[in-house]
């Protein structure tokens, strides 16, 4: 599970688009219900385009998909989009906010077309399901 830039702050950032609880209120439970289904869960989040780029790389070879939530990068970077479409496991695209109800340049993703799915509204309820498409696919 790869989180882009700015997604440290949810919780206090924006709560009433991104909601009043960050990631780590919900990793134990996803945790538990991935090892329930023989399945570690690995999380980074990181504000740097190479670093989220050189997790997908590494994932290519430890990992049999990968939950991102690029952020702001989903925008802008095709170096990122290339990094999802350069490894040969399923990405599942996930949005804690609906992106196509927000301004205009967040309504376009450069990541949609190489991932397998794209969870988009659902704050962290998203995560889960893309958890548990990967798992079952």
């Amino acid at each position: 599970m790869l989180e882009g830039p700015n997604l440290n702050l949810v919780g206090t950032r924006e709560p009433h688009v991104y909601g009043r609880e960050g990631i780590e209120h919900f990793l134990p439970e996803w945790r538990e219900s991935c090892a329930a289904a023989g399945v570690l869960l690995e999380h980074q989040q990181s504000n740097h385009e190479g670093v989220l780029i050189d997790a997908l790389h590494a994932a290519r070879t430890t990992c049999r998909g990968v939950v991102l939530n690029p952020g702001g990068y989903t925008h802008t970077s095709v170096a990122l989009r290339d990094a999802v479409a350069a490894i040969a496991i399923p990405v599942v695209e996930v949005h804690l906010s609906n992106i196509y109800a927000r301004e205009e340049f967040r309504r376009v993703s450069l990541l949609s077309d190489v991932c397998v799915a794209v969870i988009s509204g659902l704050g962290y309820r998203g995560y889960a399901a893309a958890l548990d498409h990967l798992i079952h696919r």
